[in-house]
């Protein structure tokens, strides 16, 4: 009788440049097992197939195998993503296997997908930074536990491309290999809580790859960020080291396409984009003119409006805009009292130069929000505050003056002026409030 035949499952090398090797590369990472990301229809499938053909080695065997000779025994494939010094351990550096993209957990996938050549902003889900750390706060108090075969409540998958996922909103579960594709890259610098560090690795996708949230500077230095994140044994908040800490040097920072609002004057929001120049001048009467003189009163120009800001155009927000635009030593038609693009990025990032303070009314400045001050923020409000400090004689914690970067020294430094008032507990935070700001200020 013919010896039957048995089918062998084998690990491709991972440097072979072959074209057998590199195909079934690709098909591991596509086609791993349940405990590894993979689909459960597929896994079936391989497991019925190993059988089978354990099976008929085993009947042939009892059918013309001499006596006594050992029949020939099938092993399963090595379980992928758990080998390493990392795996099922809780720290810095986990294996980070994960599945594919995918629907959101028993509902239909609405909305663009990522297999898509490229993703508009203006079909995605608009959504906040407060909103995105707020969502990642809820899988760390839950303590949601890392799997990559099981889904939360939500039915976002419980593993770090599942959770960037829930935090931006997504339509849908994407991967380390698609998370790109709903982000904008940018600098390491510009980071700001809400954006994302990335790391995928297209030669083995389950070798290292991860993704984390970027929650804020931990200190001046800028060394170290609070990452909100999802690894084993479950979601978690700490201090990391930039970028991470493993393959740091090739994670790459991403800003949510999504992303519609930033903090201004009074905690209210401000659309990032440009509204156009048609929101503003002669006949205007809409939110963005009452969001303008907002961050005007906010920058010095206060001193321009009797009432208001409000939502109809008037002399006061042409005179505030013209006297902005001056300030940064704009002259002719830069400087005409109609925002443009240029003083609407500056005014929104809370960039450039004050009004000066002849146009600011006696007293106090009006407190620009809390917003500003919290880990990750850079504007001008926050070196505004430093140098008031200092004048005040609460600049003890600065090592190098005030910059425009909220760092801790900030926080020290507004917690010691907080605790001269007299107050202790939740009043004396190291976080400006309006009482604080009128107090500093006065």
């Amino acid at each position: 009788m013919a010896a039957a035949l048995v089918f062998e499952e084998y690990e491709p090398d991972a440097d072979c440049p072959c074209a057998g090797c590199a195909r079934q590369r690709r098909e591991l990472a596509l086609g791993l097992a349940v405990h590894a990301g993979g689909h459960p229809a597929a896994h079936g499938a391989r497991r019925a197939l190993v059988l089978v053909t354990a099976a008929g080695v085993a009947l042939g065997a009892g059918a013309g195998a001499a006596p006594g000779a050992e029949a020939p025994t099938a092993h399963p494939p090595a379980r992928a993503g758990t080998t390493g010094a990392h795996a099922g351990r809780d720290d810095p550096g986990p294996d980070t296997p994960q599945g594919q993209a995918g629907p959101l957990h028993g509902r239909p996938r609405p909305g663009p997908t990522a297999s898509q050549a490229g993703v508009s902003a203006h079909a995605l889900r608009r959504t906040t930074r407060a909103e995105i750390i707020n969502r990642a706060k809820l899988w760390v108090a839950a303590k949601v536990p890392y799997s990559m075969e099981k889904y939360w409540h939500d039915g976002y998958r419980q593993d770090c491309s599942g959770f960037v996922s829930m935090a931006w909103g997504l339509p849908g579960n994407e991967w380390t290999g698609t998370l790109d594709r709903y982000g904008t890259p940018l600098s390491h610098s510009e980071l700001e809580p809400g954006d994302i560090l990335l790391f995928h690795n297209p030669d083995d996708p389950n070798k290292g790859s991860h993704v984390t949230i970027f929650g804020g500077w931990t200190d001046y230095t800028r060394t170290y960020y609070i990452a909100y994140e999802q690894a084993r044994p479950h979601a978690r908040r700490q201090a990391t080291p930039l970028a991470y800490w493993t393959n740091s040097s090739r994670y790459v920072a991403y800003r949510y396409k999504g992303l519609s609002a930033l903090p201004t004057a009074g905690g209210r929001s401000t659309p990032v984009s440009y509204p156009g120049a048609g929101s503003f001048g002669t006949g205007a009467d809409n939110r963005y003119v009452t969001q303008l003189g907002r961050m005007l009163a906010a920058r010095g120009g206060e001193g321009f409006y009797r009432s208001g800001p409000g939502p109809r155009w008037g002399d006061a927000d042409r005179k505030a805009t013209r006297a902005f635009q001056r300030a940064q030593g704009w002259r002719g038609r830069e400087a005409d009292g109609l925002p443009g693009p240029h003083t609407w990025r500056l005014l929104v990032k809370g960039q450039g130069r004050d009004i000066p303070g002849t146009a600011r009314s006696a007293g106090a400045p009006a407190f620009p929000g809390r917003g500003w001050f919290r880990p990750g923020q850079s504007n001008a409000y926050v070196e505004q505050l430093g140098r008031r400090l200092v004048k005040r004689g609460f600049g003890a914690h600065y090592r190098s003056g005030p910059s425009p970067r909220w760092s801790e020294a900030d926080r020290r430094n507004v917690e010691a002026f907080q605790r001269a008032q007299g107050w202790r507990g939740r009043e004396a935070d190291g976080y400006p409030g309006p009482e604080t700001w009128r107090r500093l200020f006065r």
